[in-house]
């Protein structure tokens, strides 16, 4: 169940995952089983329609590429009650296996022996019974993180992390990696405020080549500036009397 609970949720910045498993680990390592069970149908076993905003906006940086994703086992309302009462019931037998079964049974005696044997039969096959769905449900858990695996080393999953666009070609043009290059490249070479957009660009060629305008749809950089509306562009005269662009990122962007 441990194993269950510490893989079955993950989000947050991508370089922050692998600490946040270990944390965990850790964090469940000491808990109860009872704990345990309460958890698991707090975030893993749930009632259909569940829903959690596991990345919200107001705390997901923006400056980082952020992942989540989510492993759940969703029922509805009544059966989910008898699951949980099955399982809460395993918790229970397992507390009065521990601490009062020499209390219950005299095994000093033969008769005694005899009755604590067939006790423990009995509460096996319910045992085995919990155990093999709680095992089954461990197994889903594991073969959906191997398909999650599978699609990571697609291109559709890179082109989704680096680039923000979704496998149908959707995308929110804040979460775009043209977007966040191009307010990299602002800050840059920011000149009170402002910035060259020509001399944007070429950081990004060079540094970040394949973010380019077509990627997104649009034929120039200008465009991108304006359809994705998080910038601020006009045109200045320069010396040689040639209009420059010019762009900056919008205070509430």
């Amino acid at each position: 169940m441990k194993t269950l609970l510490v893989h079955h949720e993950l989000a947050g910045p991508v370089d922050t995952l692998e600490a946040q498993l270990v944390a965990r680990q850790e964090k469940l390592a000491d808990k109860t089983l009872g704990t345990l069970v309460k958890v698991l149908f707090d975030t893993y076993a749930v009632p259909e329609g569940y829903e959690r905003e596991l990345l919200p906006e107001d705390k997901t940086p923006t400056d980082r590429i952020s992942l989540a994703f989510s492993f759940r086992l969703t029922m509805p309302p009544e059966q989910l009650a008898q699951t949980r009462a099955a399982i809460e019931e395993l918790v229970t037998l397992r507390n009065e296996l521990v601490h009062d079964l020499i209390e219950r049974f005299d095994v000093w005696t033969e008769d005694g022996c005899t009755a604590a044997i067939k006790h423990l039969e009995t509460c096996y096959e319910r045992i085995d019974r919990h155990h093999g769905e709680l095992a089954d449900w461990a197994m889903s858990v594991d073969e959906a993180r191997a398909k999650v695996a599978a699609f990571a080393q697609t291109e559709s999953f890179k082109d989704m992390m680096l680039n923000g666009i979704a496998p149908d070609g959707t995308f929110e043009w804040p979460a775009t990696g043209i977007v966040r290059v191009l307010r990299e490249a602002g800050r840059r070479a920011s000149e009170r405020g402002w910035s060259r957009l020509d001399h944007a660009q070429a950081w990004i060629e060079a540094h970040h080549a394949q973010q380019t305008p077509a990627k997104y749809g649009c034929r120039t950089w200008p465009q991108v500036l304006s359809d994705s509306r998080l910038f601020d562009l006009e045109y200045r005269i320069g010396e040689d009397g040639r209009k420059v662009a010019w762009f900056r990122a919008r205070p509430d962007h």
